[in-house]
């Protein structure tokens, strides 16, 4: 049986999950990092093929067709997607695989994936935290902004169905909640 194990972050836009798991591949350089496919324009300081594959709406649409993905969605107008090689290689290796994609992904992943998933959903200690988080990035026009804050209600009922809910209030002590679960995780697995 393959042992790789698929670490699933979810949070809210703003909620720090990228920052999470940014701060555990440094900790943990041996692990991998699922790159996803998007449609949508780099942001300031973002790369190619590191923080995502910026694809063309037609050669994401030829994957879905090809069925390269193990989950793709449409996230306020843009596409984004999971490549299914790597993953599944991830899987094939033994090794611990880090996804950072949206809940409805994350659910997809979980049911297709069941032995093989650890998930968290990183919460914040508020709303208006979150919406100071987004308004600093100063990347996102006010509809956006306000498009990324509707979707918390229906996005906080979905929590319950993670393995664990990781309160976002203070960065090191999230990050090391995490990696204690998975270190533990790790243990009982090998």
């Amino acid at each position: 049986m393959n042992q790789g194990l698929l670490l699933i972050f979810v949070s809210f836009s703003g909620g720090g999950k990228s920052t999470i798991v940014r701060a555990l591949r440094e900790r943990h350089p041996d692990w991998r990092f699922s790159v996803s496919c998007t449609t949508r324009a780099p942001r300031s300081g973002e790369s190619d093929g590191i923080h995502y594959h910026y694809i063309s709406r037609e050669k994401f649409e030829n994957m879905i067709a090809d069925k390269a993905f193990v989950e793709n969605e449409e996230v306020h107008g843009d596409h984004y997607g999971t490549p299914k090689e790597p993953l599944e290689k991830a899987i094939r290796d033994n090794a611990v695989f880090l996804l950072d994609i949206d809940v409805k992904g994350a659910l997809r992943i979980m049911q297709k994936y069941p032995g093989n998933c650890v998930s968290f959903f990183i919460d914040v200690p508020d709303l208006k935290t979150l919406e100071e988080r987004l308004r600093s990035r100063g990347t996102e026009t006010e509809e956006r902004i306000q498009k990324r804050l509707s979707r918390i209600p229906a996005e906080r009922r979905e929590k319950e169905k993670f393995d664990y809910v990781i309160l976002n209030d203070k960065l090191d002590h999230a990050v090391n909640e995490i990696e204690a679960i998975v270190l533990k995780k790790m243990e009982e697995i090998r």
